[in-house]
């Protein structure tokens, strides 16, 4: 069964796994379980998916149950009225703060603005060698995506030569090799930790969290980044 992380009459949380697709799509035919379909038998009732997240993300996902609560959601997210929260971890040391402003091109070939905001929350540097390095350095960052194009964080980590580890295609083959190879972790470490809003129809403040999942949280700990500093939560 799906983890339901929030609920009312008029909305509902996942915290989707990673690997799970929201919806049915032409570019993942080998998948046969989605989340929408899954949430739908689970609750014996129509939902209705508020945004996307990539299939190789976890986190909080969304879906209004009515007609109505859809399309108020949907302008909210269109608006950039919900605060949405990611963590990440990328190759290297990254700076303590950053903005990344770069735009986006679509496969229609239309360009689009795209502004990512992070801050590091740790860093480390494992006695692993790397190429030429005789260690590797990794850090957790928190990311906040003003915009919310395809595939926007994990482009602009890249963008800035902090790929996020164990994603294909934008991240570092090499760096994915190792850790397939090394610790046998082929997931990506993109996860949605948190969304906040105010309710489409009571226009009360919501804040919905979800716990790091199973991999994420091993690589942390493999890691020994300080999470309870963050007050970020883990699934065993």
């Amino acid at each position: 069964m799906l983890e339901i992380i929030y609920q009312d009459d008029h909305l509902v949380a996942i915290n989707k796994p990673h690997g799970l697709l929201v919806h049915p799509s032409p570019i993942a035919r080998d998948a046969d379980e989605f989340a929408m379909q899954l949430l739908r038998d689970q609750l014996d009732q129509y939902v209705y998916p508020a945004h996307r997240l990539d299939r190789k993300t976890s986190g909080v996902l969304l879906f209004s149950l009515d007609e109505t609560t859809h399309k108020h959601t949907q302008a909210l997210f269109a608006e950039r009225s919900i605060g949405k929260t990611y963590l990440a971890i990328i190759r290297g040391h990254a700076e303590p703060k950053g903005t990344i402003d770069y735009a986006l091109k679509r496969e229609d070939g239309k360009v689009q603005e795209a502004i990512t905001h992070y801050t590091c929350l740790d860093q480390c540097e494992l006695d692993v060698p790397f190429g030429k390095h005789a260690t590797s350095r990794y850090s957790l960052v928190e990311v906040k995506p003003e915009t919310g194009r395809m595939h926007q964080i994990r482009k602009h980590m890249a963008h800035i030569f902090h790929p996020i580890i164990g994603d294909r295609p934008h991240g570092c083959n090499k760096q994915n090799r190792l850790f397939k190879e090394k610790w046998s972790m082929t997931s990506m470490m993109l996860h949605a930790s948190s969304l906040e809003f105010d309710h489409p129809i009571t226009d009360e403040r919501v804040f919905i969290e979800a716990d790091c999942q199973g991999e994420f949280t091993r690589m942390m700990r493999m890691m020994n980044f300080d999470f309870m500093d963050h007050k970020i939560l883990f699934h065993e």
